[in-house]
């Protein structure tokens, strides 16, 4: 859980082919075994079990990756024959993996139908990006989701003062010694980008350096706790060591508010410096691996965990509870209890999208994060 959150990519396009047309995919298939590379929650037996106990005669295994580059460099490494199914974020799923033909299209036929019972920020229209850049190939199925930017303890600053400062909170000189930084060094150097006042996702100009060299050394300088440890973080929070962390959101701490602390909250900024937005959203896709001799489980699997019953498993998998997008469907919306929704921050969720731009590749990302990392050092 430690690196859950750790990455950064762009975007290219593969169009025109489907699944069995892809080179070197076998008109035979596999129906005895199925193997996913995923983030946690895919990989418990509560969510394993009933798929195995449907196909008997079929070995079913899922196993947690530590970050979506570590996970990605495994099917490049010879996994492409030991996988069936991937689970990453948005933006390496449309970019790396389907640009260098890792992953597969999916049956557009079998599965554009559940778009239509997901969340309206996913069905009107199906969410682009989960299809190749010009929209002709399905990837993927988005399920978990999330907006990630930072938590604060309402008993000491207010939800509303927080969202109306967005990240200016972490350069007031009376926050010094007050906040933590939890490093997802990816996500910190996003978001860093956004305190200064730029868009990570466009290259950097000489004049964006500067103040990004300077906004890192004030956060880092000033910042009381850094971990990448979000219970030890939470902790913090919650025993008032700090009254707020940069970077962080319902992911983090949604096990703390699942506990009783409403109190700790995920916030989003009312505004920023991409096009009004403050925020960043991360989405999972889960693709079909262009595994040479594909099962045909895979497909079965990702129909499987669109059932309600299922989805509610895995929003709740791996420690932590997530929104998914299949929650705009009032049969899995009341699978829910209220302590659960009110971990997910549902009450302030559509609002909180409305505010958040996708996560996209950083062009810079090298030269941003040695500065980072140096400030962090420092």
């Amino acid at each position: 859980m430690i690196n859950r959150r750790q990455f950064s990519f762009g975007a290219a396009g593969l169009a025109g082919l489907s699944a069995l047309a892809l080179p070197g995919r076998s008109l035979a298939a596999r129906n005895d075994q199925l193997n996913i590379l995923c983030w946690e929650g895919y990989n418990s037996d509560d969510v394993l079990n009933p798929f195995r106990e449907r196909h008997p005669g079929a070995t079913v295994r899922a196993e947690s990756g530590t970050s979506d580059p570590e996970m990605i460099n495994r099917l490049r490494a010879g996994g492409l024959a030991q996988w069936d199914l991937i689970n990453v974020n948005q933006a390496w799923a449309r970019g790396v993996l389907f640009n260098e033909k890792l992953i597969a299209p999916l049956n557009k036929e079998r599965f554009l139908p559940y778009f239509e019972k997901m969340s309206p920020e996913f069905a009107n229209p199906p969410y682009a990006m989960a299809f190749s850049p010009d929209g002709s190939e399905l990837m993927g199925l988005p399920q978990r989701y999330g907006a990630f930017n930072f938590v604060v303890n309402t008993d000491k600053i207010s939800q509303d003062m927080a969202e109306d400062q967005g990240w200016n909170l972490f350069l007031d000189p009376a926050m010094a010694d007050r906040y933590g930084v939890l490093t997802y060094d990816n996500w910190n150097v996003m978001h860093l980008c956004m305190t200064a006042g730029f868009d990570p996702f466009k290259p950097v100009s000489e004049e964006n350096i500067g103040k990004y060299t300077e906004v890192s050394k004030q956060i880092m300088g000033n910042a009381r706790l850094m971990t990448d440890d979000l219970v030890a973080m939470n902790t913090a929070l919650i025993n008032g060591e700090i009254d707020c962390y940069f970077t962080g959101g319902v992911f983090s701490c949604s096990g703390a508010r699942y506990d009783g602390m409403s109190n700790i909250r995920g916030i989003t900024p009312r505004s920023g410096p991409v096009d009004g937005k403050g925020g960043i959203v991360w989405v999972e896709i889960t693709s079909a691996v262009n595994n040479p001799d594909p099962s045909t489980l895979a497909e079965d699997f990702l129909e499987y965990v669109q059932e309600p019953e299922i989805a509610v498993l895995v929003a709740s998998g791996g420690g932590t509870l997530n929104p998914i997008t299949q929650m705009g469907n009032p049969e899995v919306m009341a699978l829910f209890d209220e302590d659960q929704l009110d971990a997910m921050q549902v009450d302030t969720l559509a609002e909180e999208l409305s505010r958040c731009i996708e996560f996209e590749e950083v062009p810079s990302y090298d030269q941003l994060l040695a500065i980072y990392v140096e400030a962090r050092r420092g």
